[in-house]
């Protein structure tokens, strides 16, 4: 199993992007390695914040560039299997900027979900739970392949 920082270190190894976007695509990226292969890509907690799904150890750390984007790193990683995945999450979401994601998660069951109850602008630490994510993104691949 891989942290969120090597996630995102994936990520940014292929592009600069805001901390909004590099937020977003690792929510992408575990989701699709739950419904996929039904396994966690890595153990942080996502959160159903009001901008969409944090990782709130993520956001820690990236929290200073505030809407700059973050700059290419070195991928420290050599697993050529997780890299050609991430690089292929990369490449699904890669025209969408930060604000497009957070729409696009909004209308998404995993986040709808954890924040059932809440007005669009009330303050969440809910947590988007692998299950959830795990049965959205296997219906969504189902719903692809039979397409």
């Amino acid at each position: 199993m891989f942290s969120v920082f090597d996630v995102a270190n994936e990520f940014l190894s292929i592009n600069s992007v805001s901390h909004k976007k590099l937020q977003k695509l690792c929510y992408y990226a575990q989701g699709w390695n739950l419904g996929l292969l039904g396994t966690e890509l890595f153990n942080e907690e996502i959160q159903a914040w009001i901008h969409g799904p944090v990782c709130p150890t993520l956001y820690n750390k990236y929290r200073g560039y505030g809407y700059e984007e973050i700059p290419k790193e070195e991928s420290n990683n050599t697993d050529e299997n997780f890299k050609r995945s991430i690089g292929q999450i990369y490449r699904i979401y890669e025209d969408l900027d930060g604000d497009d994601l957070e729409a696009k998660t909004h209308n998404e069951f995993p986040w709808k979900n954890a924040r059932h109850g809440l007005q669009s602008w009330e303050s969440c630490n809910r947590e988007i739970t692998k299950l959830s994510m795990k049965l959205y993104f296997k219906e969504e691949f189902s719903k692809i392949a039979s397409a």
